[in-house]
């Protein structure tokens, strides 16, 4: 429970920090804080217990949203603002400068979206804001908030992101968007070369997953970015996770910031999210994710893989045993990126085996289940993962493989978690029952990575896939075995 907020300067900018304990005052008559006076101290602390509740019950209206923004977050779902909303909106509306640290899940476009729409709603003009984002799919995520909650005001968007063709965007961009969600590199690709465009109107930049902005090298192109924005604009940074390389950007981008903490941590995770591990041999790996899927069967799932290469085998694997599996990785083509994610949202696809290009930001509501099949390399980049489920109140879980070789980076995990994890009991023999079916699977996924590798080279790089055939194990929306239609063997093209 939030209750008492202090106050203090930090880094040229005020902190707002979020205490979970009840300050209670039982000694401000100066000396009456003795055990007779227990009754008044209980009295003080149901008060502010009461407080917080009603702090926790306000309504977007309450922190000083419009009628027609309200509107749009009650037709959206959203019933009342989350923590990150309520101490984030209203200093945004007030005009302040805010870094903003939530764990992930916690509602942070809203957070930035609505104060900008609001301050669009009163001035419009053309290139109003400004959100950059370290990946496509958040991009692309971050703008259909915004079209969605600034709906009845007719927002205008415009995507820019690399990946694409560059000359649709910059048509897109010469209609004059109201909003541009970026990733930084291809920004700055039409800074430099699209006639006509220019950002010196600016009114509002968002930083989102700054951290990871910082951590893909982004740091030489926000620079640049950053020279050629007006000085007099208002600047938010967000992310789940801050460090100490965000101090330089800080002082560059922001003026006298407000920091807004929502965790106890930079490593804080939902408490409606069931953290569990398995503990393995490595050669069993493929039998045991069988086994849990199957347990799972008929929820939504994002497996983490380390490689691309992995992706790509557990995809093959899990259709060759006729599980619902599309895979996403960095080296699909934009639109073969988008298109998975869209038939997993969709629930066309009820497991999507993903690298880490799908552990940030991306929102989807029903993921029932993530499991690391591989590790992450870091805590930060782990809390990203599990951060897909149990998202806006919802529970989730969040199973990890752990093998005889990732003793060693669990521990970090465990470590910077700050507790210990759940280990989830399994039995061998119900395990191994899987393991005939899972071998021939696997040399199904052999050949079809071997067919996927000579396509490569005769294209010179693409898609494609060669035919799967079915091993007999099935779960949720699976899309058959031998009754498939002839075009349905095939693993299709744009999903890589």
């Amino acid at each position: 429970m939030r209750v008492a907020k202090t106050e203090r300067r930090k880094r040229g900018g005020e902190d707002i920090s979020t205490s979970k304990q009840p300050q209670s005052q039982l000694d401000e008559d100066g000396g009456k804080g003795q055990a007779e006076d227990g009754a008044d101290g209980k009295a003080i602390v149901d008060k502010l217990e009461a407080s917080a509740e009603a702090e926790e019950e306000k309504s977007f209206a309450d922190l000083g949203v419009n009628e027609s923004l309200c509107d749009a977050c009650t037709s959206l779902g959203f019933k009342t603002p989350t923590a990150i909303q309520r101490e984030a909106i209203p200093l945004a509306l007030s005009g302040r400068d805010i870094i903003g640290l939530a764990e992930t899940g916690s509602g942070k476009t809203a957070a930035f979206a609505l104060p900008i729409l609001q301050a669009l709603l009163h001035d419009p003009q053309p290139f109003f804001g400004l959100v950059l984002a370290p990946t496509r799919e958040l991009a692309y995520q971050i703008s259909q908030q915004f079209e969605a909650l600034g709906s009845l005001i007719r927002v205008r968007c415009a995507v820019i992101v690399g990946g694409m063709d560059m000359v649709p965007q910059a048509i897109a961009l010469a209609k004059k968007p109201h909003i541009v969600v970026a990733t930084p590199g291809r920004l700055l690709d039409h800074l430099e070369n699209t006639k006509g465009f220019s950002l010196r109107s600016l009114k509002y930049l968002i930083m989102d997953e700054a951290d990871r902005l910082l951590d893909l090298d982004f740091g030489p192109i926000l620079d640049k970015i950053l020279q050629v924005l007006p000085r007099e604009r208002r600047t938010a940074l967000f992310s789940a996770t801050m460090n100490t390389k965000l101090d330089n950007l800080t002082r560059a981008a922001l003026r006298n910031p407000v920091r807004v903490s929502i965790s106890t941590s930079s490593y804080q995770t939902v408490a409606n999210l069931l953290q569990q591990y398995i503990f393995i041999p490595h050669k069993h790996k493929d039998v045991y994710l069988i086994h849990l899927l199957t347990e799972f069967s008929g929820q939504t799932c994002i497996l983490f893989t380390r490689t691309v290469t992995e992706t790509q085998r557990l995809a093959f694997l899990l259709r060759a045993l006729n599980f619902s599996a599309i895979p996403l990785h960095g080296q699909l083509p934009q639109s073969a990126r988008l298109g998975a994610l869209n038939k997993f949202r969709s629930g066309s696809r009820s497991i999507l085996v993903a690298t880490d290009v799908a552990a940030r930001g991306l929102d989807i509501p029903s993921v029932d289940l993530v499991i690391n099949f591989d590790l992450p390399p870091d805590s930060k980049t782990y809390v990203h993962r599990v951060g897909r489920t149990a998202r806006a109140g919802k529970s989730g879980v969040a199973v990890s493989v752990v093998t005889q070789y990732d003793v060693e980076v669990f521990q970090r995990i465990e470590k910077a978690l700050g507790r210990k994890l759940e280990e989830r009991a399994v039995g061998r023999e119900e395990v191994m029952v899987f393991a005939e079916r899972v071998g021939a699977a696997q040399r199904v996924a052999v050949g079809e990575m071997k067919g996927l590798h000579e396509k490569e080279r005769e294209r010179g790089g693409g898609g494609g896939g060669g035919r799967r055939k079915g091993v007999g194990i099935g779960s949720g929306k699976g899309r058959g075995g031998g009754k498939s239609k002839g075009r349905e063997d095939r693993m299709d093209q744009e999903e890589g």
